[in-house]
């Protein structure tokens, strides 16, 4: 199963419609996926105490699909140079060191300015590095979001529906590549 974590909660962001066109094309390649939008996060996330007391769901709704995954993509924007808060607070939920260690992550960026996320991307890499995650070094960058997606929201850009398909075609080589032998 790979899980696509869609890196805001944001109302009407892009991350969601690059989501879920990347979760189409892992359908497409007959691969498991499950999409997790943390605009679903539950209001008990974002309790003080919730750091030592786990709300169900958050377990059932999101910890369990992490953990249940072979391998993660994680499509993040560019806020203000960096990655979303709400990101690093959901990293920080989760279960160390399983949730991510030995874990495969790529990571797609995504910006309405010229350089596509490339910041938070790499900022993103060294918080799952630290996490001990296997970091996949296809890395898509969307630089003007807005113009590569149509009204719908779906994407336009045949460059970009290009560059997704091979990350996603690749990842799944390496997720496959990273499993112990039987």
């Amino acid at each position: 199963m790979i899980t696509i974590i869609s890196g805001t909660n944001r109302e009407n962001n892009n991350s969601i419609k690059i989501s879920r066109h990347v979760a189409g094309i892992y359908k497409e390649l007959g691969e498991p996926v499950e999409l997790l939008d943390l605009r679903d996060l539950p209001a008990e996330a974002f309790l003080p105490g919730v750091f030592t007391e786990k709300p169900e769901s958050l377990t059932s709704n999101f910890t369990d699909k992490i953990l249940s995954s072979d391998g993660l993509v994680v499509v993040v924007p560019e806020y203000n140079g960096s990655f979303p808060g709400v990101l690093k607070h959901f990293v920080d939920l989760l279960p160390f060191p399983e949730s991510f260690n030995c874990r495969p992550v790529a990571f797609i960026g995504l910006a309405a300015g010229y350089h596509g996320a490339l910041r938070p991307v790499e900022q993103l890499q060294m918080v799952f590095a630290y996490r001990n995650a296997h970091l996949f070094n296809r890395r898509v960058f969307i630089p003007s979001v807005h113009k590569v997606l149509a009204e719908d929201g779906s994407v336009s850009d045949t460059d970009l529906k290009s560059r997704l398909e091979e990350q996603s075609r690749h990842f799944v080589q390496f997720i496959q590549a990273l499993k112990p032998s039987a």
